[in-house]
């Protein structure tokens, strides 16, 4: 468990400097291409902000290709500012073509966001024929015996709950079945048991 809180706290302090120099970078290659003030600030959050969009819906599993594609974007474009502040631009004499790209940034962030935030996956469309054809599988389908309950302990849903709480803290995100399984070190019948119980 030790072991398991370094490796969680070397990975968020990473984060957190890499958050910050890609932050600062994306300000400064802002304020290089004439956004000054407020404005310089709200470009590295504009382009975080889209990360973070983009990463929620890959995690979500709706409409992956749309997630990845935005994703790849924003991460372009904090790459972009990244290498360009190492010394390959002058941000004293911006070209045209970055005071363009920043400029329009701002429009390309918020279609991403849009698409990303609203667009709901496709239902699948059904046929009637394909209504009926499953309707016959099902009815074809033998009934299996229904599976003896796994026996829970009050103690180890209460350590899940904990568990639970915990990743959902750290990560922004309910916990999974197979997480919560390694977390807790148990079989798969009983993580499945715990977690109907966690909801």
């Amino acid at each position: 468990m030790r072991a398991h809180l370094a490796r969680v706290d070397a990975v968020l302090i990473q984060a957190v400097i890499a958050a910050a120099l890609s932050f600062a970078h994306l300000h400064d290659i802002a304020s290089a291409a004439g956004q000054d003030g407020w404005k310089a600030w709200a470009y590295p959050i504009s382009v975080d902000l889209l990360l973070v969009a983009a990463w929620r819906r890959l995690r979500s599993g709706d409409a992956k290709a749309a997630g990845w594609s935005w994703f790849v974007i924003a991460l372009t474009a904090s790459l972009g500012a990244n290498v360009a502040t190492a010394g390959l631009l002058d941000v004293h004499q911006a070209p045209a073509w970055l005071r363009i790209l920043v400029a329009g940034w701002p429009a390309i962030a918020f279609l991403g966001g849009t698409l990303l935030a609203h667009t709901a996956p496709k239902p699948h469309a059904t046929t009637n024929a394909g209504v009926i054809k499953d309707e016959a599988a099902v009815e074809a389908v033998p009934e299996r015996p229904a599976q003896p309950a796994v026996p829970v302990p009050a103690a180890l849903v209460a350590h899940a709950r904990k568990v639970a709480d915990d990743h959902h803290t750290r990560t922004g995100f309910p916990i999974d079945t197979p997480t919560l399984r390694a977390r807790l070190g148990v079989p798969a019948p009983m993580a499945e048991a715990i977690a109907a119980q966690l909801t």
